[in-house]
């Protein structure tokens, strides 16, 4: 029997026979930081029962971890799945999007999902997890994962495998009763699923869960209302063009109808924006329009775009960034770990900016300043002064456009702002949601390699820290927004495909930036490309491919 090396974090190795299994060797792992998930082979993340068949570097994936997180989540969705097929068979579950820590799931019929039967529901999912019922892994032909698939009603499931053909499909089981797809690995018992609950929500429910900081108690529900109206008006509007999962997208692309969607799509973004302009007007009195939103939410095509419709109904934009009010290196605060903290708000000159917002509402001249993120100072250029007029209107676009503390000394009916976010409608199939901020970072890679000279690793590194800014600074204020813009475009990550791939693939597995590249990599390829040709000179997602109309 061959055999393989193993090497710790903590610098042992043993030899195995090769094609042991995570579970296997759990009292060899150095490191114990509470409930085992799942292992990491190679920096992949893979389950404990996945046999190991080459000499590896190999660590455990704990519940307290990001990667342990994603872990817990989706064997609780599948859990709920299987509980959901056991009482409700005649009634797809759908799972729509992300709300605070929780999914948002309805049943497909047509009356709403009722209290009694959620609670039905969750006491069907407990009595799963109190019986540490075991969840495997299996491959089955392609053939066989049709027939399954449609048998369960998963037609979706059972469309995009057509995408991805396959001589044989991996899939998850809970005995012999059901079984689906996941894009990820899950517990191999479902005893350790404790902590969760099911909440009535519109016209579903949540699936809440616990966050990685505190993996034993959920935390305090903080709604949203205003994002999940967006997505809900976005639900409603894929299903009307008939484009609501990547299998239907896939559909589109495959029949070379591409440039019918792309119209469709970026129209309909248009006649949001026009929507909001509309807004500002009809309030009568704004001067400043701020914009806010995460990382690679397409803030600056946005304003750009805000622009061209205020233009169109008689104001005259001047726009400004945030960016040119740091305050320079020498005062900018630093974070916990002694790095600059451009991100928070005393990293902005908040005194200056107030300052030449009353003098340009008073009719006075101000300079704008400008900032050298090379040097890590401010500067005048002398050409940079403004005056408003009277059809004229600021845009102020940034981070902490929401943040009332931001413009203290403005009147609030001289603002309007609005929050952007990346809020993509498509679902993979029945039950695999595609994350915002995976829309986000695909697009942060794609813009980091093509104008920054920025790897991938590189970017993915970072990408905690950006998130627990967003956290921070940016989605507590989403509540406060007069209009919300979602800047997804339901063809975008078929195009960025073609970029993203060859910068994900060049991650090494000895780089630890490797497991979220190969979730990535796996997440991309479920999409047929599209060229980014058929992508227009103004569309957003040419702030990050290249080629726009607008000057960055």
């Amino acid at each position: 029997m061959s055999t393989i090396t193993l090497t710790f974090t903590d610098g042992r190795k043993i030899e195995t026979p090769a094609r042991i299994r995570g579970k296997d060797i759990l009292d060899k792992l150095p490191e114990q930081k509470g409930t085992l998930v799942a292992i990491k082979v190679n920096n992949k993340v893979v389950s404990l029962c996945r046999p190991i068949r080459v000499s590896s570097r190999v660590q455990g994936v704990y519940l307290a971890s990001k990667e342990g997180a994603y872990v817990y989540r989706r064997s609780l969705s599948f859990i709920l799945t299987a509980a959901a097929h056991r009482l409700f068979p005649g009634n797809r579950l759908i799972i729509a999007h992300s709300l605070g820590y929780g999914y948002y799931y309805t049943l497909e019929r047509d009356t709403p999902i009722t209290g009694e039967e959620i609670a039905t529901l969750k006491a069907e999912m407990r009595k799963i997890i109190d019986a540490d019922c075991e969840i495997t892994t299996k491959h089955i032909s392609f053939d066989e994962a049709i027939e399954l698939f449609k048998k369960l009603g998963m037609t979706e499931t059972a469309k995009q495998l057509q995408y991805r053909c396959r001589d044989c499909v991996l899939v998850n089981a809970l005995g012999d009763e059901f079984a689906d797809i996941y894009f990820g690995s899950l517990v191999e018992t479902a005893g350790i699923l404790k902590v969760f609950d099911l909440m009535p929500y519109d016209e579903g429910f949540l699936l809440q869960f616990p966050t990685a900081e505190k993996p034993d108690e959920l935390p305090p529900f903080e709604d949203s209302p205003k994002i999940f109206e967006i997505f809900k008006r976005y639900k409603k509007w894929g299903r009307l063009v008939d484009v609501s999962t990547v299998a239907s997208l896939n559909e589109i692309v495959s029949r070379k109808k591409v440039n019918d969607l792309i119209d469709i799509c970026e129209t309909y973004q248009m006649q949001n924006y026009a929507r909001v302009a509309r807004m500002i007007h009809d309030r009568g009195n704004v001067k400043v329009v701020l914009i806010a939103g995460p990382s690679s939410s397409g803030k600056t095509t946005s304003a750009f775009k805000m622009a061209l419709h205020l233009r169109s109904i008689g104001y005259t934009p001047k726009t400004i960034s945030l960016d040119c009010y740091y305050v320079g290196r020498d005062k900018n605060p630093k974070d916990e770990n002694g790095n600059y903290d451009y991100e928070c708000l005393e990293a902005l000159d908040i005194e200056l900016l107030n300052q030449n917002l009353i003098d340009l509402f008073a009719g006075k001249e101000v300079e704008i300043p400008s900032y050298n993120f090379d040097l890590g100072q401010r500067y005048y250029t002398g050409d940079t002064k403004m005056t408003l007029g009277p059809t004229d209107i600021l845009i102020l676009e940034g981070i902490h456009g929401l943040n009332d503390k931001l413009t203290p000394l403005i009147k609030p009916e001289y603002k309007f702002k609005i929050y952007l976010s990346a809020l993509t409608q498509l679902n993979f199939d029945e039950h695999n949601r595609i994350p915002t901020s995976d829309n986000r970072l695909i697009r942060r890679i794609v813009r980091d390699a093509n104008f920054r000279g920025k790897p991938a690793a590189g970017t993915i590194a970072m990408w905690d820290s950006v998130q627990r800014g967003e956290r921070l600074h940016i989605f507590p204020f989403q509540n406060s927004a007069d209009a919300v813009l979602n800047t997804a475009l339901d063809y975008e990550l078929p195009v960025l495909k073609i970029y993203a791939e060859p910068k994900l693939r060049a991650v090494k597995p000895d780089e630890p930036e490797y497991t979220e590249a190969c979730r990535l990599l796996n997440f991309l390829s479920h999409f047929n490309a599209i060229s980014s040709d058929y992508v227009p000179k103004q569309s957003i997602i040419r702030e990050f491919i290249g080629g726009s109309t607008f000057k960055y």
